[in-house]
């Protein structure tokens, strides 16, 4: 038999050739090694290393025998608390029906650019997910550039260049923040300055805020102060409260774009139904904070700051370039100082850089090719994520509670990034 004429193999254009998600595939492939006896640290997939807190774990108990479908947008207590929570932290107006509860942010951006047909605009570098979602649907893709000297962040100018070649064309633009590669956020002025760009065209701003709560300084701000009218925020339990696995995702949109909700809404009716009934009645204690709450992140943040200062040292003094990260838990090295030696053993792209480190040194990171750049660009991404989050919040709020967090947490706390640094240090030297 011909497979290839065979109708039951005809697949869509759009999704052949497309890999699996390239944070899921270094994940598996970790899993992989571990299973068969390897030591693998694994720096590729950005889960939170923290729990889920404890109040927020006794509630899905609580509720884990609710069975019902519920509304499609969300349950209205949920949405209430995710009003209320957006009240708080942006100092915005903010009701329960500008909410929409989704299965993961992830999901509910696949919906928007499903629901809104316009162009994608995504800064580069940007997380692996952005662009194979736009080309499965069939969106056109446009990569708008950054530069390392400015933390790898779009500027207002270089925004306003590739808008004004066609000013009224319908485009979403996604900007991400702390940023998911690079860990770098913007200041006051620069979101302003984008968010009057976005005006002038008449954007669509997705504004991706997963990490706002881990913030180093808890002092994140949202673009929708400054662009309300065009701004979705987006964002989830996944980053903040270590709950990936539970699923739980959440648009909050402006009156103005009610029709993009409600046309949202009809795909997740047609698709998923409902969200997980248990999972958001959950949800509800992590969006209404608490002390508790409030303490878990303040560890939490002094915890990746510190550990994100000591990577950023580790890797400047072995010779790459990298910033240094404001928020969440990655790094974006650029090891280009080492290409004569690189080129040397046949390495020739971050691809190929990648795989040598972990046959190497079993530390699994994640090429830049996966986040929009060109094969030879020597980056890559590492999430420092590879130790007991547990642990280290009751180092954090017990021995280390009254004193700066420093090296000697760090090599407590997280001896596998220790030990990650130390064999990366060691095969750049040897090359």
């Amino acid at each position: 038999m011909d497979i290839q004429n065979d109708h039951r193999y005809a697949i869509n254009l759009n999704v052949r050739g497309i890999q699996p998600s390239a944070t899921l595939r270094i994940n598996e492939l970790s899993n992989h090694l571990k299973s068969e006896g390897k030591d693998i640290i694994k720096l590729g997939l950005g889960q939170s290393p923290f729990p889920v807190p404890d109040r927020v774990v006794e509630a899905l108990k609580e509720h884990a025998h609710e069975k019902d479908y519920l509304p499609v947008k969300g349950l209205k207590g949920l949405r209430e608390a995710i009003a209320g929570y957006i009240r708080r932290s942006e100092r915005m107006h903010c009701t329960w029906e500008d909410v929409l509860i989704g299965p993961g942010s992830k999901e509910l951006l696949f919906m928007l650019q499903l629901a809104y047909y316009g162009d994608l605009l995504i800064p580069r570098p940007s997380w692996v997910s952005y662009a194979p979602q736009a080309r499965i649907i069939g969106r056109s893709v446009h990569w708008l550039p950054t530069h390392a000297e400015n933390n790898w962040q779009l500027t207002a100018e270089e925004l306003d260049i590739i808008c004004r070649d066609d000013p009224s064309r319908p485009r979403i633009l996604i900007l991400n923040y702390p940023s998911n590669p690079t860990g770098c956020t913007y200041t006051d002025d620069q979101l302003l300055a984008i968010a009057n760009v976005a005006r002038k065209y008449k954007l669509i701003l997705l504004s991706d805020e997963i990490y706002g709560e881990v913030h180093f300084e808890g002092k994140h701000k949202s673009i929708a102060r400054y662009y309300p009218e065009g701004t979705i925020i987006s964002t989830g339990l996944s980053k903040w409260a270590g709950a990936g696995g539970w699923r739980l995702g959440t648009f909050i949109f402006p009156r103005e774009l009610r029709p993009l909700q409600d046309a949202m809404a009809i795909i997740a009716s047609e698709t998923y139904t409902a969200t997980s009934a248990p999972i958001q009645h959950a949800a509800i204690a992590a969006f209404n904070g608490g002390e508790d709450i409030d303490e878990y992140l303040k560890q939490s943040r002094r915890v990746l700051k510190v550990v994100g200062e000591y990577m950023h040292r580790r890797l400047t003094e072995m010779g790459a370039v990298v910033q240094k990260p404001e928020g969440a838990f990655y790094l974006f090295p650029d090891f280009s100082g080492f290409r004569e030696q690189l080129s040397r053993k046949d390495i020739k792209t971050s691809q190929a850089f990648c795989q040598a480190l972990l046959e190497n040194t079993g530390v699994a990171i994640l090429p830049a090719s996966d986040f929009g750049f060109v094969p030879d660009h020597l980056g890559a991404r590492l999430a420092f994520v590879d130790f007991d989050g547990t642990e280290s919040l009751h180092l954090a709020g017990s021995d280390y509670a009254e004193q700066e967090l420093g090296d000697d947490f760090v090599k407590q706390a997280c001896p596998r990034l220790v030990l990650a640094m130390d064999k990366m240090e060691q095969w750049l030297n040897s090359l």
